[in-house]
């Protein structure tokens, strides 16, 4: 199990071409490919501007493209799950 002592939180967000990026309020910066997530990378630059970060900076919500991220997940290396087929 991993824990961490230090629980991540965002401080804010932004995007270039080909990322997300997150600051993180311990100082730490993290990029994401957006092609891990196929409503921000379909998103116009306007829309990815307009985010909630809830939880103190544990999430972070997009209203207008209905897009959830948790921060935790992704420092796990967990993406975008939503176009994958159930299997049981």
């Amino acid at each position: 199990m991993i824990s961490f002592q230090v629980e991540p939180r965002a401080s804010n967000v932004w995007f270039d071409n080909d990322n997300l990026w997150l600051n993180f309020y311990d100082g730490r910066k993290l990029s994401i490919p957006l092609t891990y997530f196929p409503r921000l990378s379909n998103a116009s630059d306007s829309q990815r501007k307009v985010y909630t970060i809830s939880g103190g900076g544990t999430g972070i919500h997009w209203d207008e493209i209905n897009e959830d991220i948790n921060v935790v997940n992704l420092l796990f290396g967990n993406k975008d799950i939503s176009n994958y087929n159930h299997i049981t």
